[in-house]
């Protein structure tokens, strides 16, 4: 099953199941987030309920999209209420990136840079057996929920940022429940996007490389992720035409941790089981567009595609203007 958020031409929030080019609107619920509250509350699983829930009201998918009435496939009336975080060095890459990765990692522990330890430890212990914890991820902070846009809005970057580069991964989205338990609601495809020449000047700018927008969706993929995930990501110039183009691949067989030990450690901090709070995970990836001495411009755009995930995820790069900051004192 997929859902989908969006505005009505009146302007009013509403969900529903997306079925080919089809929305299938769900009554009763204008939230992902109310629907996955009310499936906590009342035991049921999301499908059902918004099975259940389905009315007779239909929309094409093309008109919401075209009218820019989409909306992330799942957010928070409070965007400080919903964390965005991921982690990193967690995929295996096709099999050559896997080949060239283990032949780097199979020298002297030493001798390897820290992101090569750090990648190696996840090959000997990020997919522990069921109920065991197994080596920590690389983990990092990308913002609250204002940062997240949805598949046709731009990705608008700071203009002091060196580089505005694609990341094309899969997304964990999350509901607290009231008792502070965890619940999935589901996956979505994902630009975690970021600036790589900055975190390449040095990886403890990472941390400043990862304070950027996002995209995610169109739609949410309820239920568990394929243990195979195959996608492309594309780059269009601003005229239309297709610059660049990469196969993509995510889900577990293509990991070096099981998504159970990605979720353990973001979710083994108290301050991340706050209950009500919405968090939106990056998996990670291992195909970049920057990797093949590309470089993105403003009005050029990404797209990220996915067939389980549904329609593509599209966002034209956009640049904002910054000032020095300013700090009074009281």
């Amino acid at each position: 099953m997929l859902l989908v958020q969006f505005k009505n031409v009146q302007g009013s929030r509403q969900i529903g199941v997306l079925e080919q080019n089809t929305i299938r609107v769900i009554e009763g619920y204008e939230t992902t987030y109310a629907l996955a509250q009310a499936a906590i509350r009342q035991k049921q699983s999301l499908a059902a309920l918004a099975s259940a829930a389905l009315g007779a009201a239909t929309l094409a998918f093309d008109a919401v999209l075209a009218e820019n009435r989409l909306l992330p496939p799942i957010d928070h009336a409070d965007p400080a209420h919903c964390y965005v975080t991921g982690t990193g060095l967690t995929h295996l890459g096709s099999a050559d990136t896997r080949d060239a990765m283990h032949k780097k990692i199979g020298g002297d522990v030493e001798s390897l840079s820290d992101s090569m330890k750090m990648f190696r430890m996840g090959v000997e212990g990020g997919k522990p057996a069921p109920g065991v914890a197994g080596v920590q991820p690389e983990w990092f902070y990308k913002g609250d929920g204002s940062i997240v846009a949805a598949s046709g809005a731009d990705l608008a970057m700071p203009d002091f940022a060196l580089d505005g580069g694609e990341e094309p991964e899969v997304a964990g989205l999350y509901v607290i429940g009231d008792d502070g338990q965890p619940y999935r609601v589901g996956y979505a495809i994902g630009n975690e996007f970021s600036d790589h020449v900055t975190e390449r000047q040095n990886y403890l700018y990472l941390a400043h490389s990862k304070l950027r927008a996002c995209g995610l969706g169109p739609a949410l993929l309820v239920g568990e992720a394929p243990a195979h995930i195959e996608g492309v990501s594309r780059i269009y110039d601003k005229a239309g035409k297709l610059r660049w183009e990469k196969a993509f691949f995510s889900g577990e067989q293509n990991m070096s941790h099981t998504l159970a030990n990605l979720e353990h450690h973001h979710f083994k901090y108290p301050l991340f089981r706050r209950a009500g709070d919405v968090h939106i995970h990056f998996f990670g990836t291992a195909t970049l567009s920057v990797a093949d001495n590309i470089v993105v411009q403003a009005g050029e755009t990404f797209e990220i595609e996915a067939p389980q995930f549904g329609p593509a995820l599209r966002n034209k790069l956009s640049v904002y203007a910054t000032e020095v900051a300013k700090v009074l004192p009281l």
